[in-house]
């Protein structure tokens, strides 16, 4: 492709020769010369300028480079359309392969492509353009809108409803049963019944072997646009807003509730019955056994504000330091107090 109509195709300014041949997208200090990068920090900064690739994506008011520029607002996301226009994945014909095991209730939209030993049970319902790889297993009735696409070994338990666009990598669970038990008066735990299904909204990708658990009663929710990451827990009964990101390793306990544009980095956590409000960032490790208002961002376990963090980590990195010098300042206390004892000792003899 002509870095030109690369151009063109992202809506970028060039600063640059059009007629350079570019072949691919790549990282910053790998790209070579028929390649494209991008700099979305000023931390690369440096780098842009020795860099080997051919055109660099970059901000309006980037220096100038050696290197030709593609000068847009959000580098980063022009980035990914690029690897759009350059990567092809794999397409999969519409058909449905012999192994496959379907209900005569369930109802195919058109344009379907059900592969190998995929199973779909009674009163299932796909919409248009489905992709169903091999080993999927979608229990009796899961409702799931146009254009699904569900990987290997993903799968969906009994009536699930799932929006269009929604993106299931390998190994997913959607609707497994909560952690739901209660003791009797045998002092053995009693498995309560996980009656309500997940729903999830349209344009949700669930990451390979993440876990949204299915709700006591009522059901457990993903909004438009959310992501879930690898191994994600999300606990039966929760709800999560629109165009929010659950991170890698997050568990969320039963009946949390996240708000809308929430970033919980990894390894985060919520307690159960805990609401996150809109906006809220918890950076990596954090945990929160309260609610948090909108617009927060929390650090820590327990967590609290960022900026307080910040200093209390600054702190602690100290403590030796404190210590010694806490150590030196009660040593120099007591030598004087000592020095005045013996002061006055000797002035109530004299």
């Amino acid at each position: 492709m002509k870095l030109g109509e690369l151009a063109t195709r992202l809506g970028a300014e060039l600063r640059g020769n059009a007629e350079l041949e570019v072949t691919g997208v790549k990282g910053i200090e790998e790209a070579g010369a028929t390649e494209v990068t991008f700099v979305a920090s000023p931390r690369y900064t440096a780098l842009a300028r020795t860099t080997k690739a051919a055109a660099v994506l970059v901000e309006p008011d980037f220096q100038e480079i050696l290197a030709a520029t593609l000068r847009i607002k959000n580098p980063y996301l022009a980035f990914a359309r690029a690897l759009g226009l350059f990567y092809h994945p794999p397409i999969y014909k519409p058909g449905i392969h012999h192994t496959a095991v379907l209900d005569s209730t369930a109802i195919i939209g058109v344009g379907a492509h059900i592969g190998a030993y995929v199973v779909v049970g009674p009163g299932v319902r796909l919409g248009d353009h489905a992709t169903i790889l091999p080993h999927v297993v979608l229990y009796p009735g899961v409702h799931a809108g146009s254009h699904f696409f569900a990987h290997a070994h993903a799968v969906v338990r009994e009536n699930c409803v799932l929006g269009d666009h929604v993106t299931l990598e390998n190994g997913a669970i959607v609707g497994s049963d909560g952690f739901g038990f209660a003791k009797n008066e045998h002092g053995h735990w009693e498995k309560i019944p996980q009656s309500g299904p997940v729903r999830l909204g349209n344009r949700v990708d669930v990451q390979a072997n993440a876990t949204i658990d299915r709700a006591t009663v009522g059901a457990t929710e993903v909004g438009d646009g959310s992501k879930v990451d690898n191994l994600v827990q999300v606990g039966h009964g929760s709800r999560v807003g629109e165009n929010t990101l659950l991170c890698a390793q997050t568990g969320l306990a039963g009946s949390s509730v996240i708000g809308n544009n929430v970033i919980l980095a990894g390894q985060t956590g919520v307690a159960g019955h805990c609401s996150v409000g809109d906006g809220v960032i918890l950076t990596a490790q954090s945990a929160v056994s309260h609610d948090v208002p909108p617009g927060k961002i929390i650090s820590g376990s327990p967590g609290f504000d960022n900026r307080v963090w910040l200093r209390a980590v600054t702190i602690f990195q100290r403590l030796p330091e404190l210590l010694k010098r806490l150590d030196r300042v009660e040593k120099k206390v007591a030598e004087q107090s000592a020095s005045e004892g013996t002061k006055q000792e000797a002035g109530n003899q004299g």
